[in-house]
């Protein structure tokens, strides 16, 4: 005879699949385990926790050159992340390890690219060049469609809080002196925006050939 008053178990498949909160709190404790199981781990490899050999924390002008970088949204359209595919690489260069990024809060790695990838572009055009591309494009890549940013040139860089923002990194562990925060100020006084963001390109994926 069957059992007109039987009810679903708490967590059998039927109370489940019928129960909306049920299904979003359970889904949310997988999807957490899951993550905690594959982040957790990297906080304790040494490839991802320490520098890459002949790394150095960006100087005070590149810290300055590095927010302006962020603030233009250039991470919208250029990556820094060359994946271990020989496509990539061929293209690019080495393919992008964790351990060149350990001094960035947070690192640009992603995968837009409407522009070429930046990771090993420090070098490999000069400083003018870098000048004359940010001011109009156009006038050395003419098929560019990058927008232009000649507001760098005129506006000068920041240098009355960069002293602070590198002492909130050294917070989070980029090993910067008392030394050279105090020096801080007086590297990036008198230096424009331009000068400031090219110093930053210039020193991207140099600690890797």
């Amino acid at each position: 005879m069957a059992d007109n008053n039987h009810k679903p178990a708490l967590f059998s498949h039927e109370k489940i699949e019928t129960s909306n909160f049920l299904m979003i709190v359970l889904t949310l404790i997988v999807i957490s385990f899951g993550a905690l199981v594959e982040i957790v781990p990297l906080f304790f490899q040494h490839s991802t926790t320490e520098p890459v050999p002949g790394l150095k924390p960006y100087t005070a002008l590149q810290v300055v050159g590095r927010d302006i970088y962020v603030r233009e949204g250039c991470y919208g359209c250029h990556s820094q992340m060359i994946r271990p595919f020989r496509a990539e690489t061929l293209r690019y260069g080495h393919y992008s390890m964790a351990g060149e990024f350990v001094y960035d809060h947070p690192f640009q790695w992603g995968s837009k690219r409407t522009g070429p990838d930046l990771q090993r572009v420090g070098g490999k055009y000069s400083d003018e060049w870098h000048t004359a591309h940010l001011n109009n494009p156009r006038d050395v890549v003419p098929e560019s469609n990058m927008p232009a940013y000649p507001w760098l040139l005129a506006n000068k860089a920041d240098s009355a809080t960069v002293g602070a923002r590198m002492d909130a990194l050294r917070k989070v562990g980029v090993p910067y002196t008392d030394a050279e925060i105090k020096a801080a100020a007086d590297e990036v006084k008198d230096k424009t925006e331009m000068e400031a963001v090219i110093a930053y390109l210039q020193v991207l994926g140099t600690a890797v050939k």
